[in-house]
């Protein structure tokens, strides 16, 4: 079974050179607590803010370098990507921005904020079940379009511009110890940790799951993939089935440990970033900081990437009351 390599220095360099046009650099702040927060004095937490992208999320960098990296022939019958939500904005952004037809693969309970944000940069939103979403991550399903179709976890120019991100973290940062990164198909967190071990190879690299879907600490316990029994969360865009195989070999050679997190966590970790930071996080946005405030491994300089904000209003004014929004 074929899959993508580990992006070389070289390709997510040349990736942020395609992206300069198009977006700035996101910020990377210190997230100031104080003794009435309990204190964190054997770590200094900071914040990677891809909720400041142009579309409130990180996925506007793979979907930009997926397209700009391609020949433009190619791209003459549209594209097309399999998401649950931010990369299919992303995508909707990329494709509009090059006057290409878009069209995105997702299923019914993705957040409206996601779908209206596809919708209102002329994309087309397809839907299908929870299972063929699935199988159209993996590839052990492909649709037979016209469209140039985008995999969101396994296409190389994707992992190419997720490590812009890890670039941009040691540039700001270049004594950093340890990140912690959302972990939903790995894309993500597979491009930040190849940027960031290619230049700061001792940098820890943890990733970050719902516990109510963590097929990464699972595959790591057992030393090989599994299928796990996920449970409803509100907590979109991480967590899974199982891992997604073409990508594991890479990600699992790069990845430093997980770390679990609950629904409770993750709404405390939001409420914080709103009155610390006055940050909107979704769930997977957050779920880094609920990670580095919980783990034991979170030590000296600790950068945690919110990777996007794009959260319905209903359900972050529950989070705001101190409660956890509906599956």
């Amino acid at each position: 079974m074929s899959g993508p390599r580990r992006p070389t220095l070289a390709a997510m360099e040349a990736a942020a050179k395609r992206l300069a046009p198009y977006m700035q650099p996101t910020p990377l702040v210190p997230l100031n607590l104080g003794p009435l927060d309990g204190g964190l004095p054997d770590r200094r937490i900071f914040l990677k803010l891809e909720t400041l992208s142009p579309i409130g999320a990180f996925k506007l960098r793979p979907a930009l370098n997926a397209l700009l990296s391609r020949e433009r022939g190619s791209l003459s019958n549209g594209v097309a990507t399999v998401s649950s939500g931010n990369m299919a904005y992303g995508m909707a952004f990329a494709a509009h921005a090059l006057g290409v037809k878009m069209a995105a693969y997702m299923y019914a309970g993705a957040p409206q904020a996601k779908i209206d944000g596809v919708r209102g940069l002329g994309g087309e939103v397809r839907f299908i079940g929870m299972d063929d979403w699935w199988r159209y991550i993996t590839e052990a399903d492909r649709p037979q379009l016209d469209e140039l179709l985008i995999n969101p976890v396994t296409d190389q120019a994707v992992l190419n511009g997720n490590g812009t991100v890890g670039l941009e973290i040691v540039e700001g940062l270049p004594d950093v110890d340890v990140v912690f990164a959302p972990y939903g198909g790995g894309s993500m967190t597979t491009g930040v940790a190849s940027a960031v071990k290619a230049l700061k190879p001792h940098v820890k690299i943890l990733a970050c799951e719902d516990e109510n879907a963590a097929p990464v600490a699972a595959a790591l316990a057992a030393g090989r993939i599994v299928d796990i029994e996920t449970k409803p969360s509100f907590i979109k865009s991480i967590g899974g089935p199982s891992v997604v195989p073409q990508l594991w070999p890479v990600a699992r050679d790069l990845i430093d440990g997980t770390v679990s997190v609950s629904p409770e966590q993750v709404t405390e970790a939001m409420r914080m970033l709103f009155s610390k930071a006055r940050v909107v996080a979704e769930g997977a946005g957050a779920a880094s900081l609920a990670a580095a405030l919980a783990s034991p491994h979170a030590k000296g300089n600790v950068v945690c990437v919110i990777s996007g904000g794009n959260i319905d209003a209903d359900a972050y004014a529950t989070v705001l009351a101190g409660g956890i929004p509906a599956p």
